[in-house]
């Protein structure tokens, strides 16, 4: 099974970042994201990518350019202009297939221009920018069950801010709790599962697969949605990237599973 990920948007709410690199290069504990969103799906046997990528995508192809030479052992004899490899450190069982789909088309206009690269069989697709402990294996099984032509990981995101309990004209607080749950309600948290048909819903560059797409296969009763209660975060800006820091700092990041 295949895996699209979208990895060439702007990502101008974490423009600290993004005005250097793309934003899925942005890294937690010195690997890009989007290495750790691979990381998850490899950790499934889905090692499969198309990297859809866009803005500053030159920069991802030059990650995975250089990667397998900077996971190996090596010896350069410059005399002779020959490079030897001594021994491979690297371990990832990836192909990876990197495709420019313009620096601003939609995500559905992206997920149309490599449909030639997913070919006829069901596949994966996520952002690339959100990682999850989602349970991959079991949102596929969960897919092919429910029968339907595009499946969704729901979330329910942490709060942003911390909440307190302070009744009127209080000045002590009761109750008070550092990133709360949210408000109870489900969002779409990426991690989809999709139908090659999927591509016939898209009009073309400027479609959106969030938008017509997904609210039309909604009203025919052909998208689910899966529930995740476990780990989800997203990398929206600078305060989300340093959660994730902290996060994998500490040795114990809730989107490891490998």
């Amino acid at each position: 099974m295949k895996a699209v990920i979208f990895a060439g948007g702007y990502g101008t709410r974490i423009s600290e970042e993004s005005g250097v690199r793309p934003k899925p290069l942005v890294e937690i504990g010195g690997r890009p994201i989007l290495w750790h969103i691979m990381k998850i799906y490899s950790a499934h046997g889905i090692n499969d990518f198309i990297v859809c990528c866009g803005y500053k995508g030159e920069m991802i192809k030059e990650f995975f350019s250089r990667y397998y030479l900077n996971a190996s052992d090596v010896r350069f004899d410059l005399r002779s202009h020959s490079m030897e490899t001594l021994k491979e450190n690297g371990d990832e069982p990836w192909t990876v297939s990197l495709i420019d789909t313009g620096e601003s088309v939609m995500t559905g206009g992206r997920l149309k221009r490599v449909a030639e690269y997913v070919g006829d069989e069901t596949f994966c697709c996520t952002y690339g920018d959100c990682v999850g402990d989602v349970d991959i294996t079991d949102l596929v099984r969960f897919h092919r069950a429910e029968g339907g032509v595009a499946t969704l990981t729901a979330v329910q995101p942490p709060g942003r801010f911390g909440a307190i309990a302070l009744g009127h004209d209080e000045t002590t607080i009761t109750h008070f709790k550092e990133k709360p749950a949210g408000d109870g309600g489900w969002i779409n948290g990426g991690f989809f599962v999709l139908e090659p048909e999927i591509i016939n819903y898209i009009e073309g560059d400027s479609t959106p697969l969030e938008a017509a797409p997904l609210e039309r296969l909604a009203g025919e009763g052909r998208l689910s949605a899966f529930r995740h209660r476990g780990y989800w975060q997203s990398m929206d800006t600078i305060r989300d990237k340093m959660v994730l820091e902290a996060e994998w700092a500490a040795g114990s990041p809730g989107w490891k599973v490998w």
